[in-house]
């Protein structure tokens, strides 16, 4: 990731998203060490193609002069609500519906908890009240303040309402620490900040919903440990990407991982099986395609120790339950969603994959063989791929590109379903 500062930025590489034409963004700057890099932030915004407006706060005044983010925005900052000039005609009202996105970076602790309370005591936490257009943030803070549950649980809010969050990042901070806090760089800010704007127009999911699910879920023994499996959660993510790169608008429910949510998608997160079975179900309505890509626990501790199990000279028996089937209730959902399904196999790959395939009431799936160097934890993979009269195979390739590759064929298979089911050749 390049570095911050105002070094002469590269030239915005908006790969394969079509914008809208001259995106109208509003970057609100907050009082942190990181607002030094806001100019850098306007700046790959307007080679991204945006027109920037700044709002700043009291507070970010103390680290940056409105006078350099005027330069390079090429706009007057706004500051006060109740300059008389702006608001003689309600300018914050003019200003909410000017915006297509609302950026604060960065975003203080401060900031995160007026925005999640509601208030509007200043200007710009008032046009984020009064905006229609989707708000990101994004975090810069002690990586002690950032682990706070009081954050925490502000993070989650706007999470909920459907606020963007941009990182924070991991390194090394203003104060001398490391760890979790650390603002997003302003190329990666941009990055997302524009892929919240884009959705191809004509690309081969257009129009479509799709959720999927990504990663491994964790089943509690005590209170500090947990059965698991060694999913990344890569693949799924790529998928979600790739979804959202042929047009779609894409929701993931992921499991923990060590991955940013990916730009331009709405992001929900579960531990358990049980979680991200409430999760799917709480978004499945309106879906058109639903991935499920994760790695879920088919089984679960049947019991929690409330206190940590201490080594003892015999043996350690669990008795585990089942957890509930996320993939196959969706399948088998009336009405529900063209269902595609993963099956990680160390054996007889075809064999085990057409018994999900069948036995889950799946409309396709994809299968790749796991163990030592393949499937989990790399930055490739090869899949086979299954659904009723049909197959098709993936050699070895960037998860990435083989995400693009499976959803051109899930959008392939999704139009001849519907076109077979209107009772039309496929």
């Amino acid at each position: 990731m390049p570095p911050g500062g105002l070094s002469s930025p590269a030239p915005f590489e908006p790969g394969s998203f079509l914008y809208m034409a001259q995106p109208n963004i509003i970057v609100g700057v907050t009082g942190s060490i990181a607002a030094y890099k806001a100019p850098e932030i306007v700046r790959r915004l307007k080679d991204g193609g945006a027109a920037v407006r700044v709002v700043m706060t009291a507070a970010a005044t103390h680290f940056i002069t409105p006078t350099a983010l005027q330069a390079v925005s090429g706009e007057p900052v706004r500051r006060d609500l109740w300059d008389e000039a702006a608001e003689a005609a309600m300018g914050h009202i003019e200003l909410a519906r000017w915006a297509d996105l609302v950026l604060v970076a960065p975003a203080t602790a401060q900031v995160l908890m007026r925005l999640a309370s509601g208030a509007a005591d200043d200007l710009l936490s008032t046009l984020c009240l009064a905006t229609e257009a989707p708000v990101a943030v994004a975090p810069a803070m002690n990586r002690v303040m950032w682990a706070h549950p009081a954050v925490q649980a502000n993070r989650r809010t706007l999470e909920e309402r459907g606020v963007h969050i941009f990182g924070p990042g991991t390194g090394g901070q203003a104060c001398g620490e490391f760890g979790e806090g650390r603002m997003l760089e302003p190329a990666e800010i941009a990055k997302r900040a524009l892929a919240c704007l884009s959705r191809p127009a004509d690309g081969p999911l257009a129009g479509r919903t799709v959720l999927v699910t990504a990663g491994p879920t964790r089943e509690a023994i005590d209170p500090v440990r947990f059965i698991s499996n060694r999913s990344s959660g890569r693949m799924g993510y790529a998928i979600a990407e790739a979804a959202r790169d042929a047009g779609a608008k894409v929701i993931l429910v992921s499991g923990p991982v060590a991955l940013p949510p990916p730009a331009g998608v709405e992001t929900v997160y579960a531990e358990t099986a049980e979680q991200m079975f409430a999760e799917t179900h709480r978004h499945v309505d309106g879906v058109d395609i639903f991935v499920g890509a994760a790695a879920i626990s088919d089984y679960r501790p049947g019991r929690v120790q409330e206190q940590k199990i201490k080594k003892t000279s015999g043996d350690l028996k669990i008795d585990f339950v089942k957890t509930p089937d996320t993939l196959a209730s969706v399948a088998r959902l009336e009405n529900g969603p063209f269902t595609v399904g993963f099956a990680a196999e160390t054996e007889k790959l075809k064999e085990h994959a057409l018994a999900k395939l069948e036995g889950k009431d799946l409309d396709m799936i994809v299968a790749n063989q796991v163990g030592a160097g393949r499937g989990f934890d790399t930055e490739d993979n090869a899949v086979e791929v299954y659904w009723r009269g049909g197959e098709r195979s993936f050699p070895l390739m960037d998860k990435q590109a083989l995400a693009a590759a499976i959803v051109a064929l899930i959008a392939e298979r999704f139009q001849a379903t519907r076109a077979t089911t209107a009772g039309s050749p496929a």
